[in-house]
């Protein structure tokens, strides 16, 4: 057989008409009022207004993520207020402590939907044409073609296009027979690919919607032996949505067996937590009776009733008897102290408000202090009380003692974890402030008569954020397909190829391909050219004797001295959309602003 030559693809513009997407006008394509409301949904539907939804999305997102919201910790945003007296009134208005729920933020969103289902609706019904038809017929002059081959043979016509209809069938092209000429189409999953990224943003903006909607968060402190059950009145703090309130909270519950905490003791990193686990029994339902075994870890959360239960914090609760001056208990209970820094130096408070009366008065204590896992043997004059590693080698408790009004009988709502020293008055010991330095097991003989307080040991806590969040399967599902779908858009190549084989003047065959891609690339190349080989078993060229080139006889016939293609240095001309035999390429270039 005789050598072919392939030319390289180099008309853009003619590859660009192998896209689907629907075509946009510069302007108002109507009068009137119809005219600029279909501008109007163009323009929304259209690749550059939906980069640029994207753009101010992730814009909007910022303020979310700098400013405290009131959906995640209210109490930082009064904290925030209070800070900065001159901003708040600015920032309200502009609804920044409620970024995700805000109007502008809602807008933005929503026209994202709008610009995805109208780009997403006409192109999916628009491909579900293209594969229901046939693949266009051959062009009329297929030098025409960026990537073309040509060779004489004895071969009649019809077993030529016979075997190339079979071969390309072999390669998966879509091939279909007319006449004197095979048309075949490959690489429809590009568009699929397309298609999919389209309608996995869509899924993942309409999972994210549904989450913000339907999806509730609360936090809870558990100590060591004790219990939650998921019920409003036990949560620390509850935020809920649109379509998800306190009476749509999953039935479970679980008791808090143990906790594990592992830091490591040696080298550089001295102190980082190698291992935070909670051991748990829980159950499902209203039975609490029908207990199953489970461990909570930092990003390791346990899925119950549809419900996730995430472990977002640890710490110690020093257990404190108190007695009054008759040996009474008046207060017994493992009180949590929070972590101020790594080595989990903690500060805490303890409110007797049963305590009674002394002096025929009544009478409240209430004592602040600090825990140290790790204290060391003296505290620096500078420092103060510190804890040296966060695990419990050395524990101690420090507290300071006063005696009078709590504020816990007035209704005002208080910190439990401040003393509101409004009404109280700081006990004296020794002629200076009383306060006292505890290990476990040891009892401090208040003054004033007032009994005593005893360490009596620790307990570990842990905080969950319980959290309902029912977009969120969706979401990543989304951003998956997402993935998938770039994939398939970038890497595969939509091209055509047509094999045509006719009788010449001079009684022999000649067999023409042609391919046609939708951008530059050399497989298009590569593949007529592997095709080309494959088909000399069934029309092999011939080897001619050299001749002069008959003027009449096209380029590439049997006036050629042997199988003769189009000149490679030659810039291909584009096929004319006026030729009713022409490409069957739309007559209108792609749009570069679709969505493609």
């Amino acid at each position: 057989m005789s050598d072919t030559e392939l030319k390289p693809a180099t008309d853009q513009e003619s590859a660009e008409r192998l896209s689907s997407a629907p075509v946009e006008s510069d302007g108002p394509t109507g009068i009137g009022l119809f005219g600029w409301l279909r501008w109007t949904w163009r323009q929304l539907t259209s690749m550059r207004v939906a980069l640029i939804l994207l753009f101010l999305l992730s814009l909007a997102a910022i303020p979310g993520s700098l400013i405290p919201q009131e959906s995640e910790n209210s109490l930082k945003v009064q904290t925030w207020k209070a800070g900065h007296k001159s901003l708040t009134p600015l920032y309200d208005k502009l609804q920044l402590f409620n970024v995700y729920s805000s109007v502008w933020f809602s807008a933005i969103y929503i026209l994202l939907f709008i610009s995805l289902a109208g780009c997403i609706i006409p192109r999916t019904w628009q491909f579900v044409g293209v594969i229901r038809s046939a693949p266009p017929a051959a062009p009329r002059n297929l030098t025409r073609m960026p990537v073309y081959a040509a060779w004489q043979t004895d071969a009649d016509p019809q077993t030529a296009v016979a075997a190339a209809h079979r071969l390309l069938r072999k390669r998966r092209f879509r091939a279909h027979l007319a006449g004197d000429a095979v048309a075949a189409e490959k690489g429809y999953l590009r568009e699929v690919g397309n298609l999919l990224f389209h309608l996995s943003l869509f899924a993942l903006l309409a999972g994210f919607a549904w989450a913000s909607l339907a999806s509730g968060t609360g936090g809870k402190l558990v100590i060591e032996g004790g219990g939650y059950t998921n019920t409003v009145t036990q949560l620390d703090d509850f935020t809920g949505s649109a379509f998800y309130g306190p009476e749509d909270l999953d039935p479970f519950g679980f008791n808090l067996d143990g906790f594990t905490a592992v830091y490591q003791t040696t080298g550089d990193q001295i102190g980082e937590a190698r291992e935070f686990t909670a051991h748990i029994h829980y159950w499902q339902g209203a039975d609490p009776t029908k207990l199953k075994p489970g461990d909570i870890q930092v990003n390791h959360p346990l899925e119950i009733s549809g419900s996730k239960v995430y472990l977002i914090g640890h710490g110690y609760a020093p257990v404190i008897t108190v007695k009054n001056a008759a040996g009474q208990v008046v207060f017994h209970d493992a009180v949590p102290f929070l972590p101020q820094d790594n080595n989990l130096t903690s500060t805490g408070v303890i409110k007797v408000a049963d305590y009674g009366e002394k002096d025929g008065k009544k009478v409240q204590l209430g004592f602040s202090g600090f825990f140290l896992p790790t204290a060391p043997a003296n505290f620096g004059p500078t420092t103060g009380p510190v804890s040296l590693f966060p695990g419990d080698a050395n524990p101690a408790l420090i507290l300071t003692g006063y005696q009078g009004d709590l504020g816990t009988d007035s209704g005002t709502p208080q910190n439990i974890y401040e003393l509101d020293l409004t009404h109280l008055t700081q006990m004296q010991q020794d002629g200076g402030i009383a306060k006292v330095k505890m290990t476990p097991g040891e009892a401090w003989q208040l003054p004033d008569g007032y009994g005593t307080l005893s360490f009596d040991g620790y307990k570990q806590w842990a905080t969950f954020s319980v959290s309902h969040r029912p977009g969120n399967d969706i979401a990543l599902a989304g951003a998956v397909l997402a993935i998938l779908g770039l994939i398939g858009s970038l890497f595969v190549q939509r091209r055509r190829i047509w094999v045509r084989a006719v009788v010449g003047p001079d009684g022999r065959t000649l067999v023409e391909l042609a391919g046609l891609a939708r951008s530059e690339s050399a497989r298009i190349a590569e593949e007529l050219a592997e095709l080309a080989v494959d088909l000399q078993d069934d029309a092999p060229a011939l080897d001619l004797d050299e001749e002069e080139p008959d003027d009449d006889a096209p380029e590439g016939s049997a006036g050629d001295d042997k199988p003769s293609q189009a000149d490679p240095d030659r810039q291909p001309e584009a096929p004319e959309p006026s030729d009713p035999d022409g490409t069957a390429a739309p007559a209108h270039p792609a749009d570069t602003d679709s969505k493609e």
